[in-house]
């Protein structure tokens, strides 16, 4: 039986729902009657159109709100309006990650690194989602069954670098699962029914793969649905010992 089964009303939050998976799953959890509140946050409104549009259909259930993940004030504003309204949450998914923008583009060489785009890699991927378990974690104190999710990557396996390259981008995933793992302990004691993971959602037909699909064969690339119904399989059957692990789409473990 799915945790979300044995909980009435189930809020919900998706960080970073504007596009792709996060958007993918506002959608997917707006058909379950199961699930109550549904709180959203994107970066600029106006490019959330599609949000905004679910938002005037759904205007009971769905909560926008405006929060930048490398602004910690802002995730400070953003979990106070969620307060106002409801005092635990049951599923956090951070769906937030960057892999390119503007001048910044995946390093294939050591000629590439520069500290400045480094920062940025980790500022986003790393830093914000431990700034999330930080101001969340009032919300998971509770004694209902809980999860925290982050989006990762299997490019941030250290064991399973074989090809090397993309440092930025397998560094800052890499130091997202540390950080989780880490607050996963914290939260064991504080708060012992939450749990949290990392999640490798496969390689997925969004605006962040579109230019590195040349070489994914097609059984390989997802649909967006795919994925977030994938990713929601493994969360639902999450277990109390699976707290600071790392799970690939198909619910198997993945090496750090």
């Amino acid at each position: 039986m799915s945790f979300i089964d044995e909980i009435n009303p189930v809020n919900v939050l998706i960080v970073g729902a504007s596009q792709g998976i996060g958007l993918g799953f506002v959608k997917k959890l707006l058909q379950d009657d199961r699930i109550s509140k549904v709180y959203t946050t994107s970066r600029q409104p106006e490019s959330a159109s599609d949000l905004i549009a679910l938002a005037g259909e759904h205007s009971e259930r769905l909560i926008c709100l405006q929060m930048d993940i490398t602004d910690e004030l802002q995730i400070v504003e953003a979990v106070k309006k969620i307060r106002t309204q409801v005092d635990k949450l049951h599923l956090v998914v951070n769906c937030v990650g960057l892999l390119y923008e503007d001048s910044l583009q995946p390093e294939k060489s050591l000629r590439q690194i520069n500290s400045e785009n480094l920062l940025r890699y980790f500022q986003i991927n790393s830093i914000g989602a431990v700034l999330l378990a930080k101001h969340l974690l009032p919300l998971f104190r509770h004694g209902e069954r809980s999860v925290f999710a982050s989006i990762s990557a299997k490019l941030g396996s250290i064991d399973d670098n074989k090809l090397g390259g993309w440092y930025g981008y397998r560094a800052s995933k890499a130091a997202l699962n540390m950080l989780m793992r880490t607050a996963a302990i914290e939260y064991k004691r504080s708060c012992p029914k939450a749990l949290i993971v990392t999640l490798h959602p496969g390689t997925t037909d969004t605006r962040l793969s579109r230019p590195f699909q040349g070489n994914v064969s097609a059984e390989k690339l997802f649909s967006v649905e795919r994925t977030v119904t994938q990713l929601l399989i493994v969360i639902e059957q999450l277990q109390e010992g699976d707290s600071g692990q790392f799970f690939s789409w198909d619910g198997s473990r993945l090496p750090w």
